[in-house]
């Protein structure tokens, strides 16, 4: 706990009013910045050596839209990056809730991080965020012509189209979705003398 408290001094120092939110939970330092600061704090973490954050390590989006059961009501959509300071052996949580819910976007990490350049195609992707700076940003995990973002949490379960060879065009086509739904009830087997009872 000496290290996460002195983690916390050095950001509290270095950052100062940039800082929106910083919390020590689980063993863990979140810290929490505006859309607007979110590249020069991230510089910031990088270049002052108080701080030495070399690597980022993981960076994912999230959509808070059914947070809390629905009773949330701050912005939907936030980036949260994992950085790793080998030099300090410490690890902080930088997390950045976009200004916008309908078109979410912050900046670019990949000129800090060039570690961040999958992750963020990932996030676009999978959640709609777009990445302002980031020189290659298309999809990465879903195809070309998929429509939707699929870990948004209004995405339809069942998905907005299929894909299928046809024999007569001998080619891959889509289609609307033409699965319906069902309940999947597990049948329950009993025997009697189960276990030699």
């Amino acid at each position: 706990m000496i290290k996460l408290d002195t983690l916390q001094a050095a950001l509290e120092a270095a950052l100062g009013e940039k800082i929106l939110q910083l919390k020590t939970e689980f063993g863990e330092v979140t810290l929490t910045v505006a859309p607007a600061e979110y590249l020069s704090v991230a510089t910031a973490l990088r270049d002052r050596p108080e701080l030495a954050f070399e690597q980022l390590i993981d960076l994912c989006g999230l959509d808070y839209s059914s947070y809390k059961d629905g009773d949330y009501t701050g912005k939907r959509f936030a980036v949260s990056s994992h950085l790793l300071s080998v030099s300090k052996n410490w690890r902080l949580r930088l997390k950045v809730f976009c200004a916008e819910d309908d078109f979410p976007r912050v900046d670019a990490l990949t000129p800090i991080w060039n570690s961040a350049n999958w992750f963020e195609r990932e996030a676009f992707d999978l959640f709609g965020i777009i990445f302002e700076g980031h020189d290659d940003l298309r999809r990465i995990l879903t195809d070309y012509g998929f429509i939707g973002h699929p870990m948004r949490k209004d995405f339809p379960t069942m998905g907005n189209v299929e894909m299928r060879y046809d024999a007569e065009q001998k080619r891959v086509v889509y289609q609307p979705v033409t699965i319906e739904p069902r309940e999947i009830t597990p049948r329950i087997i009993r025997e009697n003398n189960y276990g030699g009872i």
